[in-house]
């Protein structure tokens, strides 16, 4: 059993690795707190006690305290990031002593162990703010989608931004290809399909291939088209805790998988040719995401049918506008090249990706 009390969740290290703290003299719940701090891969600081002048207490980015010791540390400095811990789930009493040491949390085990393991992972990785997750659909075949998330990823890595570009539609024919990168050596989706509960984040940025300064997660040429839901909700966890950004390719059919990644995203972008059948087939598209995606923007492709512009469209579905997306004849010629799209930095698509970050950017409160 986990409990809030009063608090937000405990802040970040700012990035950096830290060692958590553990306050207690119960001998038995110690060795289960050293056990689950070697499984989530760290290495913490044992005291009785509040450490002598408060330096540790204070600087650790999570502190662990036993039940036993709530009250040898009642008058110490009140800060972020103190789990209280304790077995007995009957007792009470437990909720006054957390707030009277000024707990963010009540844990107890072993109910609590995934949550606490999940907790002392993200201190040992030194987590930040989480990325800012783009996803990108087409509003129908053909609609430049891949092509957009691309740019997406390519010009967000030119900015300097940890970038990471996930491929979820494994009928698509690969990222890495449109990137020039399919003999690239790394992880594809396949090697991920039995990963369950946590995913160490910079275990996963490092196996992936690099490609243009971003790293790409795409499918292979295999047989395997998909991978469980929980593999999904793992590997997108984990590469959201790495911060930067992340930009996910997604197909229009909607599977488990494929569900579990739109439940990651910040906003997702509905990329629709401006004609009519585009918009109908778009209309059916947006209701489906519309009921998982908690922002969902149209981006429209030119060129216009008659009586259609790109804030019609987004009328017509009931949807914001994030913006028209540029036709540019010499990026439809180079495809299969291995040039990018966006790669230069220069050109209308380059300028409608450099412009989309800098508002998304700002709307989620700066740089990640």
């Amino acid at each position: 059993m986990t409990g809030t009390v009063a608090h937000d969740p405990p802040s970040a290290t700012g990035g950096r690795p830290g060692r958590p703290l553990i306050v207690t003299e119960d001998a038995d719940l110690l060795d289960d707190l050293l056990r689950l701090c070697a499984a989530a891969g760290a290495t913490p600081e044992v005291h009785h006690g509040v450490p002598d002048h408060g330096g540790g207490w204070e600087a650790a980015p999570l502190v662990l305290v036993g039940d036993d010791a709530a009250r040898r540390v009642r008058g110490a400095t009140r800060r972020r990031g103190v789990v209280l811990v304790g077995r007995d789930q009957d007792d009470s009493e437990v909720w006054k002593r957390a707030v009277q040491i000024g707990a963010d949390h009540v844990l107890m085990l072993p109910d609590g162990e995934q949550w606490l393991v999940d907790r002392i992972a993200d201190v040992a990785e030194g987590v930040g703010r989480p990325a800012l997750t783009v996803g990108v659909v087409g509003g129908r075949g053909g609609a430049g989608a891949s092509t957009l998330a691309c740019a997406l990823a390519v010009t967000s890595a030119r900015e300097g931004l940890r970038t990471l570009l996930v491929d979820a539609d494994p009928l698509g024919g690969g990222l890495d290809v449109l990137l020039g990168g399919e003999s690239a050596e790394g992880l594809r989706w396949p090697a991920f399909a039995a990963s369950r509960g946590r995913v160490g984040g910079g275990a996963l940025e490092e196996s992936l291939p690099r490609l243009h300064s971003l790293r790409v997660l795409s499918w292979d040429r295999g047989d395997c088209v998909a991978v469980p839901a929980q593999a999904v909700r793992a590997v997108l966890a984990a590469a959201r805790r790495r911060g930067g950004t992340v930009v996910v390719d997604l197909p229009r059919r909607l599977d488990d998988g494929v569900a579990e990644a739109l439940a990651q995203l910040d906003l997702a972008l509905l990329v629709v040719p401006a004609d009519l059948r585009a918009v109908a087939a778009a209309g059916r598209v947006a209701s489906a995401l519309g009921m998982v995606v908690r922002d969902l923007r149209v981006a429209v492709r030119g060129p216009y049918a008659p009586g259609l512009d790109d804030r019609e469209i987004a009328r017509l579905l009931g949807l914001p506008l994030a913006g028209e997306v540029p036709v540019e004849p010499a990026l439809q010629r180079a495809h299969g090249t291995g040039k990018p799209p966006a790669v230069t930095g220069r050109g209308p698509l380059a300028r409608f990706c450099t412009a989309f970050w800098e508002q998304a950017l700002v709307e989620a409160g700066g740089p990640r």
